[in-house]
């Protein structure tokens, strides 16, 4: 095996092991090929990274049929980026996963869960590795038809209407998509992403070419929940099992972040999506009414899962915000906050399914005097709070400095001042759990003391330990970011 293998057997070893647990059935066998699969594809995307920093991307032909006649698989600085993100987050999920859907599912239904749980990481890897925007969609299908069952797993009748709402919303996403990228296909006669950017600037038709762009970002922003498109979101984080929402928040719509950064930079060009279109305008203006309204909706729930699924919505929104501003600050911004807050979510939504699992729910009133009754949990989760809110020395703090940056060079002072304001409504309700663990009375729901078992402990202090890390040492994240920004403004080969 070659280094040049990997970007394919990174996403290929959890697609065979989906349809090996399904034979071998047993529920501990199938967690130990699930976790198995997820630590090699870590692995692999690890030594990417590490590839792609020292001799640039790494690219593997199919069936050995170059490009474009083949498939090719690519990985690249800013694909790199996100394989580590989507796989780090499948193997501490699988390990989280173990405990808590044996508590969540049937006994009978484990196996069916690890497999989809394979199916779903597999289908994010390929929409990141493959460079064939067809061969995109096909991962896109993968992934999103394995979330809609993972989602309807939940315990709660009400994931199964979630599971729909999100079947019917991604369906039309996926449609929209692959009508785009058959456009493209009219007027450039190819399907690699590559050479489209190649061809595109020299194509006609260009009613076709801006049709293509219309349909794939509406399309792809299905995909990433970006407000107003945003609404089958909050309920299936809600109602999905405690593992399921974490790994999705954390990774799902991360991907389809990649996938439009992709598209806008790798092939439309710059030119096209800021001078052609007001598609910076557009994206802003969403980006700003994201923010602000979803935080605001995020301060009146009553339960922690829909809390922080309205506050994905407005992450999301500083997102788009950062690829809108369209320079170097503002897409490094993008990038490192697709990892931050994909860590930084991750963190939370895994130790509210500890308080789900103690207390059999996740709202709020289970949440009063949990600071004595769960100490380690609540502790983790005020210091993800904190990250979300973008407090120094955390995760969240990087991201939104890159952001406030981008927004200053750009010579627009009122976004630097709203992206600070907003960050106060963030506070806001965090405070609300803050307020109900440490300064409120145990009441009849709150859980009796003691933590969840350390096999979904740990997992999730995993991620918390990283949301500090990477809020002290930004060598790794922002210096990804920074090289994957240059790649995509065409500044680096």
């Amino acid at each position: 095996m070659t280094l040049a293998q990997l970007p394919a057997l990174a996403v290929v070893v959890p697609l065979i092991s989906a349809p090996l647990i399904v034979l071998v059935r047993r529920p501990t066998a199938s967690w130990a090929i699930a976790t198995a699969a997820c630590a090699f594809s870590f692995a692999a995307a690890l030594l990417l990274a590490a590839e792609v920093l020292s001799g640039g991307a790494v690219s593997y032909h199919l069936g050995s049929w170059p490009p474009p006649w083949g498939i090719e698989y690519r990985v690249d600085a800013l694909s790199a980026f996100v394989l580590v993100l989507v796989s780090g987050i499948g193997v501490v999920t699988a390990l989280y996963a173990w405990r808590s859907i044996a508590a969540e599912l049937p006994r009978d239904q484990l196996y069916l869960f690890y497999a989809l749980y394979c199916l779903c990481l597999s289908g994010l890897l390929g929409m990141t590795a493959t460079g064939d925007a067809f061969n995109l969609f096909v991962f896109m299908e993968i992934a999103s038809l394995s979330s809609y069952v993972l989602i309807a797993l939940g315990r709660d009748r009400r994931a199964l209407l979630a599971a729909y709402q999100y079947l019917i919303l991604g369906t039309i996403g996926a449609t929209f998509y692959v009508i785009g990228v058959g456009l493209l296909y009219l007027v450039t006669g190819t399907l690699n992403i590559a050479d489209i950017a190649d061809r595109l600037p020299q194509a006609g038709n260009p009613r076709a070419v801006l049709a293509a762009l219309a349909f794939i970002t509406v399309g792809v922003s299905l995909k990433l929940a970006l407000f107003p498109l945003h609404f089958w979101l909050p309920n299936a984080y809600a109602h999905a099992p405690s593992a399921v929402t974490a790994f999705l928040a954390a990774t799902a719509t991360k991907v389809a972040v990649y996938v439009l950064l992709r598209f806008y930079f790798g092939i439309f060009g710059l030119r096209l999506v800021t001078e052609s279109l007001p598609m910076p305008e557009i994206l802003l203006a969403l980006s700003i009414v994201a923010i602000v309204s979803a935080s605001l909706v995020a301060l009146w729930q009553a339960d922690l899962k829909r809390l922080f699924a309205y506050s994905s919505v407005a992450q999301i929104g500083y997102i788009t915000l950062g690829v809108s501003l369209a320079s170097r600050d503002g897409l490094t911004a993008a990038v490192v906050h697709l990892f931050n807050h994909g860590i930084t979510k991750g963190a939370l939504f895994l130790l509210i399914g500890g308080i789900a699992l103690r207390a059999g729910s996740a709202s709020l009133e289970c949440a009063r005097g949990l600071g004595r009754s769960m100490p380690w949990t609540s502790l983790g989760i005020v210091i993800a709070g904190l990250s979300l809110i973008g407090v120094p020395g955390t995760a969240g703090f990087v991201s939104k400095w890159f952001l406030v940056l981008a927004a200053i060079q750009a010579g627009q002072w009122w976004l630097a001042a709203l992206i600070v304001a907003t960050s106060l409504i963030a506070m806001a309700y965090v405070w609300r759990f803050v307020e109900a663990a440490y300064l409120s009375q145990p009441g009849d729901r709150t859980p009796a003391p003691g933590e969840a078992p350390m096999t979904m402990l740990a997992p999730a202090w995993l991620l918390v330990a990283a949301c500090v890390w990477f809020g002290l040492d930004t060598s790794w994240s922002v210096g990804g970011a920074q090289r994957a920004a240059a790649l995509l403004l065409g500044d680096t080969p």
